[in-house]
């Protein structure tokens, strides 16, 4: 064989090892691609239940109540008509439902779906309880939506507060309007509010924690941040609304006081873009017991 042969032989076969080369590049692109889009539809579409507990001195011993939060639903169904979700209400069986704002998408001109939902977490529980958000006050239907709310006989607690007496237990349950538009107040809110007894708070934005300080209450549930909506693995969320880039309230449980805590929910639904990532959409069980 001669040296032109050869040389045209490694010629051939570097062309082929390239293309080779090419090919599985392709396709571990096309995989991670798939991969994406697999976890990313299952996050967005498919929510969970996240269960957190606290607990306190401020009702005895061997005492509890449970809440379930739902926020930042942004008009999203979950099966036929919600039938998931509310299955998945049913079973919690929790002693209060508490909506923690952006039930609806600022852009959302049709409330059937929040109306049936509503309708039917009553039906499912009395003591349902709802506090506005952003969306809700950039929507220029709010009206209609707070008062379709008001007529299925979900309480609104913008600026106000209720006391409850659950499994024995008496509770505060403040709720202010939402303070990432400017609209709360919370002095409003407080009045009266006995501090003796647990309070919960709940309020849209967890930036109330920057607005005031010695905030009266024990446990704050919030939502507002989407948890970042999409999130990058060992950073966390990359942004979050009213905090910008690297927010450091994003979701979990923080310490503000002494036991004094904020829970922010990551929500259901979504906006701006319709998914997540690495930040499944759930709903949240609150157990408070005494110790």
């Amino acid at each position: 064989m001669s040296k032109q042969m050869i040389q045209q032989e490694g010629k051939t076969a570097k062309v082929k090892n390239r293309k080779k080369r090419k090919r599985l590049a392709l396709i571990i692109v096309a995989l991670c691609i798939l991969i994406f889009s697999i976890k990313a539809y299952m996050d967005t579409n498919i929510f969970k239940v996240n269960r957190v507990q606290f607990q306190t001195n401020k009702i005895p011993p061997g005492s509890d109540f449970t809440i379930l939060q739902i926020s930042d639903v942004h008009n999203k169904v979950f099966g036929d008509n919600n039938e998931k979700l509310l299955d998945t209400v049913e079973e919690i069986d929790a002693d209060i439902i508490v909506l923690t704002g952006d039930l609806v998408d600022r852009r959302t001109d049709n409330f059937d779906h929040v109306f049936s939902l509503v309708e039917r977490l009553k039906a499912l529980n009395q003591h349902v309880y709802f506090v506005s958000g952003n969306h809700e006050w950039d929507n220029p239907n709010r009206k209609s939506l707070l008062d379709g709310l008001e007529k299925r006989d979900i309480t609104i607690l913008n600026n106000q507060q209720t006391e409850l007496a659950i499994n024995n237990v008496k509770l505060n349950l403040v709720g202010i309007d939402d303070a990432s538009t400017n609209h709360e107040d919370l002095d409003r809110a407080f009045m009266n509010v006995d501090s003796e007894s647990y309070t919960v708070l709940l309020s849209h934005t967890p930036s109330i924690l920057d607005k005031y300080n010695d905030i009266p209450t024990d446990l704050i549930l919030s939502g507002h941040t989407h948890g970042g909506q999409v999130r990058v693995p060992l950073i966390g969320a990359l942004v979050a609304p009213d905090q910008g880039f690297f927010p450091k309230l994003e979701k979990g449980t923080y310490e503000f006081g002494t036991n004094q805590f904020l829970y922010i929910d990551s929500g259901v639904g979504t906006s701006v873009a319709p998914i997540r990532f690495l930040n499944q959409s759930q709903l949240s069980v609150i157990k408070v017991s005494g110790e």
